[in-house]
């Protein structure tokens, strides 16, 4: 007969002796569970046994133990388990989770609380005249709050605290939750999870109880009694209020307790109700609203991050490199809006585990598939549509997601009744493809695979296309509760073309082509309640080929011409601590040695020290086999932040970083082009190298529902490129006689105001920002501007961004987005003079003048599907205007001589309003 009893920690004490010795005992076993084994030693000895046969698990063990200790026994079968046993009297054990049983009272015992005293026990007997099964599996609180127990307890576990790690994931999809608020229940202690839904909290000893909040998930709460560190992974179910906002909340305190300064995460799901051109979601358009990242106009791929050049940002793609994630001159972005899950960035104080440019990192995470059922998501815009697919392939374990984007836009070009336009061209597709596979509880398995390709013609005679291709491979293990580890395998591939195909013997075609290869090997490991440490190495191989030209067909005279390969190896190794010196003092402090190699076969030319580098000051070409270093370059890169809770809700950081990079663009454009070329370090080009200083003040109020920050930088560089006048960059062998290598600057003071909850919500972003550079030199022919400061060609200084949600109902939505920023600098012509019976153009010191203020207004209208639950698929529709008010800003500002006189134009993308419908559907 059942019967129910309150146990303390003096309970089973009472009932039991000490031993003065372990007995000894002989026993083999060939793949049995630790349940077969117990009944084994039951039945061939008189030992009996106590336990509950679910605590025991399901592994398999195999052993051969000849006359020894029944602990020594007992120690193999529960060790990485959380049982504890007791050798009691009359050869009686007692296996029991978590909990340790004494022979006598600990010091101290009376006067604190036990964990015991949370705890009921149900004793039952057996029915094969085993005499009892505890059950200790509840705790005082109502029923339905689930109960765990985490860790093996230790004589020392009393008035300490332990280290909670985990995962939270969709109870449906199984995909990883971010930005998960993880809170202590009656307390101020809490966490978030990061981008791939993992989080580390630190708990006392004994019952803690945890919520989880966060929107478009049901919260949760859940007893946790704590014995020792250890893991305990969330399994949440999906809310219906996911579709109430568009600015999702979830980061609880991060802003303000995270040590990181300079970083934004962006969640793809933000991006619905924000209206972009025609209708897409676009999660790098959504980055530029934040402050601090800019581009240098419409049509314009690339980003300007804190007064850098676009070639200074690392893009990431699940670990890989892309080298240009936008389509058609970055009106588009190039990656599927519903295979992205989010994008995390960084401008401030960059983590050690990344290097290799000088100004961000774009570190974007695609979704993991669908491991319970097959769904679906698609949009059909006026230009373009997207579909994602997800399927299970091993029930809740592993999953495969595809998705496919186009443009019809050729189908629309040769419609319209402009004979200018029948034969242009211009279409794109994007292809990515997500297999994860879930191993075992430490081992998880994902490959990515992702391919664009751009093809346009402005003119009826050239054809230009450019591509991506990338892969990656990546294997997480967890190797205990305190460490983990990551192995990441990428192959990454950016390629142009064009065909030139008119009216002469012209014709040619022309490639170019940049691969590398990287292999990185990263871990965390929980030192203690204080340390968490992350170290790892990393190696990449540049494959370059810096362009070929062919002739097109038989009747062309273009010669063939081929730049000969550029082979370099970049490699580090970093290692960072994240430091909690007290409950208010935080420091996360890094180094990351970097080392490149360019390698051979090369020929590098030598020139005269001191001397510009032309032809007349060449001294000999240098040769180098295969495989051979040419040279090698080498520097550490420190990474320290530090933040300091003035309150719970407010905090104050700073941060000091510097990076190297070891490849930079070729463009004599303002802007990302297709036809940029990437160049290796060398012997005749440095490295880049930035030094970065940030400060700020991060608040929240309301209970987290509003967010502040004022963070202000400054940032110097050595040996950024530009390039002397007139340059020929494409398809030049002695490409370095073109460079011009100085030094930059740049500072700012970026302000951020976010509203996370209610009918009204979204940011409002300003930055006032300079960025300066300089090229001087002994010699005239490679100094800019007299070898004084000049703004660069992104020197922006006001920066307003405002997205902002109105929800009228559950159902219907209005949502804003404008932007205002400064002109950016152009060089103007100011005079022209005679020579030689010809007139000439005198133009202005570089970047003197500035073309017009941007700015733009954008409106849209987002209706939601009805919210049943059994339904087919969830519609969402989306009705927007880009450029509402019809202005007409200025991309570029190019100048033309008629009959003797210049005259200045500009170009502009959108200088009309543009309206779309775009309708979204997933089920």
């Amino acid at each position: 007969m059942k019967r129910v009893l309150w146990v303390f920690m003096f309970s089973l004490p009472i009932l039991m002796t000490a031993q003065d010795g372990s007995p000894r005992i002989s026993i083999a076993f060939q793949d049995k569970t630790p349940t077969e084994i117990v009944e084994q030693l039951r039945e061939e000895t008189d030992y009996q046994f106590f336990y509950v046969p679910q605590w025991l698990g399901t592994r398999v063990l195999s052993g051969n133990f000849e006359n020894v200790e029944l602990s020594e026994l007992l120690d193999f079968l529960f060790k990485e388990t959380n049982i504890q046993y007791h050798l009691g009297p009359d050869k009686k054990i007692y296996l029991i989770r978590n909990q340790i049983i004494y022979d006598e009272l600990p010091s101290g015992f009376f006067g604190r609380k036990s964990v015991q005293e949370d705890i009921t026990t149900e004793v039952s007997p057996s029915e094969d005249s085993n005499p009892i099964f505890l059950n200790l599996d509840k705790v005082d609180g109502p029923s339905e709050i689930e109960t765990v127990r985490i860790g093996k307890a230790s004589p020392q576990a009393r008035n300490r605290k332990y280290t909670l790690t985990g995962f939270a994931k969709s109870n449906s999809t199984g995909e990883p939750i971010p930005n998960l608020a993880v809170i202590v229940k009656g307390g101020e202690e809490g966490v978030v999870t990061n981008i791939r839904g993992y989080y580390q909290i630190e708990l006392p000893y004994g019952k803690n109880t945890l919520i989880t909040k966060s929107l478009g998930f049901a919260d949760s709460e859940t007893n946790v009694i704590m014995f020792n560190n250890g893991q305990y992974d969330f399994a949440l179910n999906e809310s219906l209020e996911q579709l109430e906002e568009v600015v999702v909340e979830g980061s609880a305190r991060t802003n303000v307790e995270d040590a990181t300064t300079g970083s934004n995460q962006i969640l793809s799901e933000e991006t619905k109700n924000i209206p972009l051109v025609l209708g897409e979601r676009d999660v790098l358009k959504v980055a530029t609203t934040l402050p601090g990242i800019t581009t240098a106009g419409e049509g314009a791929a690339g980003f300007n991050v804190r007064g850098g050049n676009t070639d200074q940002n690392l893009i990431l793609l699940d670990g890989a490199v892309i080298y240009n994630p936008s389509h058609f001159f970055g009106i588009f972005q190039a990656l599927n809006p519903f295979a992205v899950k989010d994008a995390t960035i960084y401008k401030g104080n960059i983590p050690a585990r990344f290097g290799g440019r000088l100004s961000s990192v774009f570190d974007i995470s695609t979704k993991d598939g669908n491991t319970s059922d097959f769904s679906a998501e698609a949009s059909i815009g006026p230009v373009t549509s997207n579909v994602v697919l997800e399927t299970p392939i091993v029930k809740d374990k592993a999953s495969l997601l595809i998705g496919g984007r186009g443009t019809y836009s050729d189908w629309i070009l040769r419609s319209l009744d402009d004979e200018a336009l029948n034969n242009s061209e211009a279409s794109f597709y994007d292809l990515i493809a997500k297999y994860t596979h879930k191993l075992d509880e430490n081992n998880n398995l994902s490959a990515t695979a992702y391919y664009s390709k751009d093809n346009f013609s402005i003119t009826s005679d050239s054809l230009f296309g450019f591509g991506n291709r990338m892969a990656s491979l990546q294997w997480d293990r967890k190797f205990s509760e305190k460490t983990k580890g990551q192995l990441i395998l990428t192959n990454s591939q950016y390629d142009f073309d064009i065909e030139f195909d008119g009216n002469s013997n012209q014709d040619f075609e022309l490639g170019y082509t940049i691969n590398e290869t990287e292999a990185k090997l990263n871990f965390v490991h929980v030192l203690n309640d204080r340390h968490t440490v992350d170290f790892g190495v990393s190696s990449k191989l540049y494959l370059v080929d810096p362009g070929n030209r062919d002739p097109l067909n038989n009747e062309s005279v273009i010669e063939s011409l081929e730049i000969p390969r550029e082979k370099g190896l970049e490699s580090a190794v970093f290692i960072s601590d994240n430091y909690k010196l007290s409950d208010k003092f935080l420091i996360d402090a890094g180094v990351r040695v970097s080392l490149f190699s360019a390698l051979g076969p090369s020929t590098q030319r030598i020139y005269e020290e001191n001397q510009p580098r032309n032809e007349g000051t060449l001294i000999e070409e240098r040769e180098f086999g295969s495989g051979d270093f040419i040279t090698t370059y080498v520097g550490p890169e420190f990474r320290l932040s530090a933040r300091y809770l003035l309150a719970p809700d407010l905090s104050v950081k700073a941060s000091f970083n510097n990076t190297f990079q070891y490849i930079h663009t070729l463009s004599n454009t303002t802007t990302v082009s297709p036809i940029d070329t990437w160049k290796l370090s060398d012997t005749n080009i440095e490295p880049a190298r930035a030094f970065q200083y940030s400060l700020g003040v991060y608040k929240n109020l309301q209970e987290d529902m509003y967010e502040l920050s004022l963070e202000g930088y400054y940032k110097t560089s050595d040996n950024v490129l530009d390039f002397k006048v007139g340059a020929d960059l494409l398809l030049n062998e002695e490409i370095e006689q073109e460079i011009l290598q100085g030094e930059g600057k740049a500072y700012g003071v970026e302000l951020l105001m976010r509203k996370n909850r209610g009918k009204l919500n979204g940011w409002l972003g300003y930055t006032y920002s300079r960025s300066f550079l300089r090229f001087d030199s002994d010699f005239r022919e490679e100094r800019i501007n007299d070898g004084d400061f000049f703004p660069s060609n992104f020197d922006r200084p006001h920066d307003v961004s405002l997205v902002a949600n109105y929800k009228l109902t559950r159902r219907f939505s209005l949502s804003t987005n404008f932007v205002y920023q400064t002109g950016r600098p152009i060089t103007f012509p100011v005079g022209s003079f005679n020579f030689n019976n010809s007139e000439f153009v005198l133009f202005s010191n570089r970047n003197e003048f500035r073309i017009p203020d941007y700015y733009r207004l954008d409106i849209g209208l987002n209706i939601e599907g009805n919210h049943k639950i059994k339904k087919f698929a969830h519609s969402f529709w989306t009705i927007s205007v880009y450029n509402v008010l019809g202005r007409n800003n200025p991309y570029s500002v190019f100048f033309l001589t008629e009959n003797g006189e210049v005259k200045a134009l500009q170009s502009s993308i959108f200088a009309i309003p543009i309206p779309s419908i775009t309708y979204n559907f997933k089920f």
